[in-house]
């Protein structure tokens, strides 16, 4: 893994430079516009999380390289806030404390390749999330 791009995020403009940020490592990397696309929409998901529920905290992207799976992207999310008191609760669609339409976490899980979440009641909440890089198989054409 390379060292990973370190975006704390304590402001709304925050936000938008780390989706700025992850755009960039992530047309790098070689991910085409629809996972461009689900990978800024987990980065603004994440990120407007830790502003409403943990009043800020920091995110991170880096590359991954693993031998078996090729090249990834991970995002991780890290805060201090309250936690969650009931992630199984917290990660199905509809429910929200915040009076959102509650489909940030369970959104994130369905859009990325891995996700994990782990969280601490008075501590704080971590999100790890990766999106592998499929390269499409590319087929022999013969000509005459």
């Amino acid at each position: 893994m390379v060292a990973p791009i370190s975006c704390p995020i304590m402001r709304e403009v925050d936000v938008y430079v780390a989706m700025s940020r992850v755009r960039e490592l992530a047309t790098e990397l070689g991910f085409g516009l629809t996972d461009r696309t689900r990978i800024e929409i987990v980065v603004l998901e994440l990120t407007r999380n830790l502003l409403v529920h943990a009043g800020g905290g920091s995110l991170s992207f880096a590359r991954l390289d693993d031998p078996n799976r090729g090249v990834g992207l991970m995002i991780e999310a890290t805060d201090e806030g309250p936690g969650i008191v009931d992630i199984e609760l917290a990660l199905q669609d509809g429910y929200s404390t915040a009076h959102t339409l509650g489909s940030g976490l369970p959104g994130v899980r369905r859009l990325m390749d891995e996700f994990r979440i782990t969280s601490t009641v008075g501590v704080g909440t971590h999100v790890r999330a990766v999106k592998w890089l499929h390269v499409p198989q590319r087929r022999a054409i013969y000509g005459r």
